[in-house]
């Protein structure tokens, strides 16, 4: 019996410290994993931090979509489904429609790789499949479900502006400003960093560019959408000058650093 008990009690020991190490934090909203596959645990590792945003680079490959940066990273049992929307399926079942236990809007960036109509024509069955838990856009209203897809890289745009309900949003771009595009069809705006700043996240940000930053946020705010910058410095630095500006959405390969950045922001 004082085996048996042992093993037991080794046994209940090893769960509680199991469930402690995957205890969820609460929702970041301003936190974006850009290419989320790249983690030891894609899509969980993110979601254990709290983030609600992350970021699947995608290619068309023998009528799958694969996940991966280049094309030799793709493997047949790292698809978007089995990565991404199947177990955020699975979560916004088991947490009455939401991913998050905490309730909070959740964002997937799918990043086309391979000929933009071709991806979009493989991705929107799937989607079809999931059309329980994700947003739904038409021309002049967003129905907001627990994940909302926007499509990113490769955009059938043209493909995608004929569509009367799509089960995806399209990522604009800065000069895409004055296009009167709807935030129901666009309803992020992101570009790179490197592209319209010269600061690279050493030493204070000059006040130029900080105004610079300001300005730009305040016009994609003003036209209802929501901004995020790729290439950008990854730094405490660079996050406090985001998240000061008030960009959306802060672009990290570093989820424990920036969760912890953010949570402190939220504790003051």
């Amino acid at each position: 019996m004082k085996k048996w008990s042992l093993i037991l009690l080794i046994v209940a020991w090893s769960s509680a410290i199991t469930v402690k190490a995957e205890k969820e934090h609460k929702p970041l909203g301003k936190a974006h994993a850009h290419n989320d596959y790249y983690h030891n645990r894609p899509l969980l590792d993110a979601l254990a931090q709290g983030f609600c945003s992350v970021e699947a680079d995608v290619f068309l490959k023998n009528g799958k979509l694969l996940v991966g940066h280049f094309q030799l990273e793709l493997r047949a049992n790292r698809s978007l489904e089995s990565l991404y929307l199947s177990p955020l399926a699975k979560r916004v079942k088991a947490n009455g429609g939401s991913v998050h236990k905490t309730k909070a809007p959740f964002h997937l960036m799918i990043d086309f790789k391979t000929d933009g109509p071709k991806t979009y024509a493989a991705l929107q069955p799937l989607l079809e499949k999931y059309r329980f838990m994700i947003t739904e856009f038409e021309p002049s209203k967003t129905k907001t479900k627990a994940v909302t897809i926007v499509i990113s890289g490769s955009r059938p745009r043209k493909l995608m502006e004929k569509q009367k309900k799509r089960l995806a949003g399209y990522d604009g771009r800065l000069s895409d400003f004055g296009q009167a595009a709807s935030p129901h069809f666009m309803p992020w705006i992101s570009d790179s960093w490197r592209s319209h700043f010269k600061w690279r996240g050493r030493g204070e940000m000059p006040e130029a560019e900080q105004d610079k930053l300001r300005r730009i946020v305040r016009q994609v705010h003003k036209d209802g959408k929501k901004v995020r910058f790729w290439a950008a410095p990854d730094n405490p630095v660079a996050w406090e000058a985001f998240h000061k500006a008030g960009v959306d959405f802060i672009n990290t390969d570093q989820l424990d650093e920036l969760a912890k950045f953010l949570r402190a922001k939220l504790s003051n």
